[in-house]
């Protein structure tokens, strides 16, 4: 693969392929459309704009399309954007394919699967360990293919099954350290908690919600599905309910999505673990394009602030 566009600094040209992950039509203030493009490739995303835009290039470029685009990195709002000088849709004798530009998860879906299934294996809880199971087995491909949201964290192939084993590693050592958290509870609402996302997004590619993860979202997806899996299975203990809780709370309050708010502690404790790695995911993925001595972008869901890197960091 040719150098990563993350890998450019303001002022460079660059001349690659790369793949359109998402496209918006506006229209400019001389009253012509023009066209918002994401566009990605292994190393990250950077936003294009492409004027005058006519309907045939609405149709070339969409969403999953690759193209040959040449431009130049400028800096508009304290944010990299990718001004076109040329661009074009790829052809069969390019010899470029759609995995080419798919960031991914940096763990192996095959050690992914492994540690999954052994804290799985670890569970006394049979009810618990039992939802587990089905529910991961039933949505077990696309729990390992999807990203674990549209934008901010993880947004990446395998994203959401890399965020679950990072939660889980870190569920283990908090639980060594507090002893009187239920560990089952711990790592089954951990398991769970995003696993709605294979049917409230579309996919791994150019990901958008679907319509029931519009009109339901997933935890309220999340929450049916663990009361079917208890049906299916024959299990009507209050284990079921106190599964349910820890899906529904574990945003944490009422205007971060939450339905309800932690009232049991493992679903205290699942909302700070989802939180710090979310957060520790973003800032890790802004400081990686940063050099030292200089600010990162503003990342939103941090409250819009800029991280800046010290010269020290490694």
């Amino acid at each position: 693969m040719s150098r990563g566009i993350l890998n450019f600094d303001v002022g460079e040209t660059v001349d690659l392929f790369m793949l359109i992950k998402n496209a918006s039509k506006g229209i400019a203030s001389n009253g012509k459309p023009f066209l918002t493009l994401i566009l990605q490739d292994q190393s990250g995303e950077i936003e294009a704009k492409l004027w005058d835009a006519s309907d045939e290039d609405e149709k070339n470029y969409a969403p999953q399309n690759i193209v040959k685009i040449n431009g130049d990195i400028q800096n508009y709002r304290g944010k990299s954007q990718l001004k076109i000088r040329q661009i074009r849709p790829a052809g069969p004798l390019d010899g470029v394919k759609l995995g080419d530009f798919l960031e991914t998860a940096p763990l192996s879906r095959e050690e992914m699967t492994s540690r999954l299934t052994q804290y799985i294996f670890e569970m006394k809880n049979p009810n618990i360990q039992r939802i587990t199971r089905h529910l991961i087995k039933k949505h077990q491909q696309a729990f390992l293919d999807y990203p674990a949201a549209t934008k901010n964290h993880h947004e990446f192939v395998s994203g959401l099954a890399y965020h679950v084993v990072s939660m889980l590693d870190l569920a283990k050592v908090i639980a060594g350290l507090y002893p009187s958290l239920d560990k089952d509870l711990l790592y089954a609402g951990v398991i769970l908690h995003d696993m709605g996302k294979v049917l409230e997004l579309s996919g791994p590619v150019s990901t958008v919600y679907t319509v029931q993860g519009n009109l339901l979202g997933h935890i309220t997806i999340m929450v049916n599905e663990i009361g079917k899996a208890a049906d299916e299975l024959g299990i009507s203990g209050e284990e079921v309910l106190i599964l349910q809780h820890l899906v529904l709370s574990h945003h944490g309050k009422a205007e971060w999505g939450s339905p309800k708010p932690p009232l049991i502690k493992e679903a205290e404790i699942l909302h700070y673990i989802d939180n710090l790695d979310a957060k520790m995911n973003m800032l890790d993925r802004a400081l990686e394009r940063v050099k030292p001595g200089e600010f990162s972008e503003r990342i939103y869901a941090l409250d819009n602030r800029s991280f800046y890197k010290p010269f020290f960091h490694k």
